[in-house]
């Protein structure tokens, strides 16, 4: 993973984000960060509505962070990349130019995160393990439309509480999750933040390229112009990948590889 950060802490710099934005991980780990960093998102989204059907996703997100959490040691993975990404910008310090307010900022935050971390322990998801509320649903939640009514009852009773009671619930159970899903939030900005940018070009469509040399990447991100109407397949690792642009028809037939040269910005992180 390239943690050397970009421009940024020396000066403010304002970036436009692309329309057509896309995502690669080229490790297992960046593969379990970045699906809960999209599921810790769609679990605040949802957590917002007031609806019960807000809740309902909220929830089902939540357990799904809570399943993928559950296949490996996360949280020591998190707590080494911080700790990693303390060393490395605790040495930004003894740089010149560097803006010493926003480094600060950076490692404030970052240490913060470590405690938080640190201190849950390794048993943080045991309070949500023994719910048998939260086990029922997620029983019933492998069944599909299994949490109606009928099958939950006591789901849906809690679904009848007012909007401020069942936010209470879900933060009770979802205040040891926080930590990690923070850490790794801020995690990936400072990787996408350190990313090389470069402008390329994909010869009819295919652009192939090696690493080798040019250190352990963890993360693709490839953008297109507002308007094209193609989108990148991405294969390959942290050795090698390849981009194939795929043209659009609609949602109806299959797409084709695009047989034009197609422009796009490339960043390596």
């Amino acid at each position: 993973m390239v943690s050397i950060p970009s421009a940024d802490l020396f000066t403010e710099t304002s970036t436009s984000a692309a329309t057509g934005l896309y995502e690669q991980p080229l490790s297992e780990r960046m593969r379990t960060f970045l699906r809960l960093e999209f599921l810790y998102q769609q679990f605040c989204f949802n957590l917002e509505q007031t609806p019960e059907w807000g809740s309902r996703a909220a929830i089902t997100s939540m357990l799904d962070i809570v399943a993928i959490l559950g296949r490996g040691d996360v949280r020591g993975d998190v707590l080494k990349e911080l700790e990693r990404q303390i060393g490395v910008y605790d040495r930004y310090q003894h740089m010149a130019g560097i803006d010493e307010a926003r480094l600060k900022r950076v490692l404030r935050n970052l240490q913060d995160l470590r405690q938080r971390l640190f201190a849950l322990g390794p048993q943080f998801m045991q309070p949500i393990r023994d719910s048998e509320f939260l086990a029922a649903i997620k029983h019933r939640s492998a069944i599909p439309g299994g949490t109606c009514e009928f099958d939950l009852p006591d789901y849906r009773h809690w679904l009848l509480h007012d909007y401020e009671q069942r936010v209470a619930d879900i933060e009770s159970w979802m205040k040891n999750l926080r930590p990690l899903c923070d850490s790794i939030a801020e995690l990936l900005w400072l990787l996408r933040e350190s990313g090389r940018n470069s402008d390329q070009v994909a010869t009819k469509g295919t652009f192939q390229h090696g690493m080798i040399g040019e250190g352990v990447a963890g993360l693709l991100r490839v953008a297109l112009q507002p308007g094209v109407n193609l989108y990148p397949e991405i294969s390959g690792s942290h050795h090698r990948f390849t981009i194939r642009f795929m043209q659009w028809p609609d949602a109806l037939q299959r797409p084709t590889q695009a047989s034009q040269d197609v422009s796009f910005r490339l960043t390596i992180c």
